[in-house]
């Protein structure tokens, strides 16, 4: 498992045009996109945070700067609240209605129109009061039922003198808009039973729309005190639902005043994400664009190297394989200095170097080999007609000897058995048979021979199934066991026994042919191997020697030819075949 894994990683196994394409994805496309993609998070993420930051800010500001406002009024009506003199003129009792417009003119319309200049944020600043010895008008108005019954002036009257109200109030004028005022009982109360005073300070109707138009947001801007609307950029009816339940990509910014008598007032901005975070969409635009930028020029650039590489080396193989098929033709291209040039230089000069090879040398080669293999089918063709014929006679002789005598039937299996022998004997159209067709020639011959000898022959055939159809040269085996009956079993006057084998083993294919004959001497047995290993003469020997040359021809250096012999003991022949002896009948 771990070698399979292994090769598959191994490189040189993979294509070289996937391997520029695993080299273009590994050091240019994933490096490129992961670059860009955490370069974008990480400027996107620092774009939204700073603009988060910037809006929070400007929220701030405009919560500053409504707040500084309402200080300045607060202060101006801390100002008045310590000007003892102006409520004395104001709570006097005046029995002379002259006295009063005198004090007004002098003291009372100075000090509360004086501010109006400075600041222009406060439109103006009225005084409260029940004095009935007092003309109403201008800046004095009277406390009347009308004002009692409103909610902000019983808020007012029921607080201490210092505290500081901010109301929205609304006008009493139809098409006159709502008043923001801040509001303070400077004395008296309705509990105690003194006359109360109370001062407004009106805040000029473009306050709100200056302060909150003061930084330019895309946005909407809401003003609310205790959740109640006091001002909004937009239309107002949306607001509790923009506040309370913002649609999805919106942004909602609070900011709450620090000043008591803003407490439970609260500046809220509200912005679409994709209005604020503008500049991120431009950012990823950009980053996109540099990532295009950064793979197609890459891209390219690999796209005309691997061309110009994987087009030649295919090129380069498919003329190999050309030459593979015999064709040996050079490639026809410009000459170039790189190492696929010299490659294609190199291979062309071996082309036609093959080419001039084959003309001047292999040529000469088929004609010398031509002659070599006639030479070797005419000596096939000569120890093939050199199978002893003697033995055949012999049998012939015998078996008419014995069929005039004792009339037997067995005389014609025993003819049967000769028919075949002749027959396979004179036909050479074919040089291989299968292991089952030499044995069943094998078994004829002792078939007959047991004729002649009867009891004093015996013989056993082990053949592995495995190995009956495959195919060996014809006349292997026949010829050793003619050998073993003539020369060892009919040399010794006891019974013997001839055992012929064929099997697979790890060595491969082995035929062994032993007998319990008298045996061949060392001496003679030394000289018989030597003759068979190092001359090419066949002479007297012939069974052995005719089946050890035609193993040769057929086999070469494949085939091992083991020859064993004891005296008084017998003779064992021995031939393997290392390599794979399946041939076709054709051969």
């Amino acid at each position: 498992m771990i070698a399979k894994l292994r090769m598959r990683l191994n490189m040189n196994n993979v294509r070289f045009r996937n391997k520029m394409l695993i080299m273009y994805m590994l050091s240019v496309f994933i490096p490129v996109v992961m670059t860009n993609v955490i370069f974008y998070s990480i400027t996107a993420d620092n774009i939204r945070h700073q603009k988060k930051h910037d809006i929070s800010l400007a929220v701030k500001q405009i919560r500053d700067d409504f707040q500084d406002q309402i200080n300045a009024a607060a202060g101006i009506s801390t100002v008045l609240y310590n000007d003892t003199l102006l409520w004395q003129y104001v709570q006097q009792p005046y029995d002379n209605l002259a006295d009063y417009v005198e004090q007004y003119n002098s003291y009372i319309s100075l000090m509360l129109e004086k501010y109006s200049p400075l600041y222009k944020t406060i439109q103006s600043i009225t005084i409260y009061t029940e004095n009935d010895t007092i003309i109403y008008g201008g800046r004095v108005q009277p406390i009347t039922n009308h004002i009692k019954q409103q909610g902000w002036y019983r808020r007012v009257s029921s607080a201490p003198p210092s505290a500081v109200a901010i109301e929205k109030l609304e006008s009493d004028l139809p098409g006159k808009p709502d008043t923001l005022s801040l509001l303070r009982r400077i004395s008296g109360s309705e509990e105690d039973g003194t006359q109360p005073i109370l001062l407004r300070l009106d805040f000029h109707p473009d306050l709100m729309a200056d302060v909150f138009r003061n930084v330019s947001l895309n946005g909407t801007l809401y003003l609310l005190q205790n959740d109640h609307l006091l001002y909004s950029t937009t239309d107002s009816e949306a607001t509790e639902a923009a506040i309370s339940k913002p649609a999805r990509g919106t942004l909602v910014f609070k900011e709450s005043f620090p000043a008591s008598y803003l407490m439970n007032w609260e500046v809220i901005g509200v912005f679409k994400e994709e209005t604020v975070l503008a500049d991120v969409r431009r950012s990823r635009q950009f980053v996109l664009y540099f990532a295009m930028l950064n793979l197609l020029v890459p891209t390219i650039i690999i796209i005309l190297f691997n061309r110009s590489l994987n087009a030649r080396l295919v090129r380069i193989l498919k003329q190999m394989k050309r030459v593979k098929n015999q064709t040996f033709e050079p490639i026809v291209e410009p000459e170039t200095r790189d190492e696929i040039g010299q490659l294609t230089q190199a291979f062309n000069q071996m082309t036609l170097q093959i080419r001039r090879l084959i003309n001047d040398v292999y040529v000469a080669d088929i004609q010398k080999k031509e002659l070599e293999l006639k030479r070797n089918q005419a000596q096939l063709n000569a120890l093939q007609s050199q199978i002893n014929p003697h033995f055949l006679f012999n049998a012939l002789e015998t078996i008419r000897m014995r069929s005039v005598i004792k009339q037997e039937s067995e005389t014609a299996r025993i003819i049967s058995n000769m028919a075949k022998i002749f027959r396979k004997s004179l036909t050479w159209g074919r040089d291989w048979v299968t292991v089952k067709e030499e044995i069943d020639l094998v078994v004829c011959f002792l078939e007959i021979q047991k004729y002649r000898f009867e009891d004093k022959l015996h013989y056993s055939i082990d053949v592995d199934p495995s190995v009956e159809q495959t195919l060996i040269p014809k006349m292997t085996l026949q010829p050793l066991v003619e050998n073993a009956s003539i020369h060892g079993i009919e040399a010794v006057k006891r019974s013997g026994l001839i055992n012929v084998s064929v099997r697979r083993t790890g060595e491969g294919l082995v035929c062994k042919v032993t007998d319990n004959g008298g045996g061949i001497e060392p001496e003679k047995l030394q000289a018989l191997n030597r003759n068979l290993t190092q001359s090419d003469e066949i002479g007297e020997h012939i069974g052995i020697a005719n089946v050890y040359y035609r193993l040769k021809l057929f086999y070469g250096d494949a085939v091992d030819f083991r020859l064993g012999s004891e005296p008084g003991v017998g003779t064992c022949v021995e031939i393997i075949v290392r390599e794979s002896i399946e041939q076709s009948p054709g051969m």
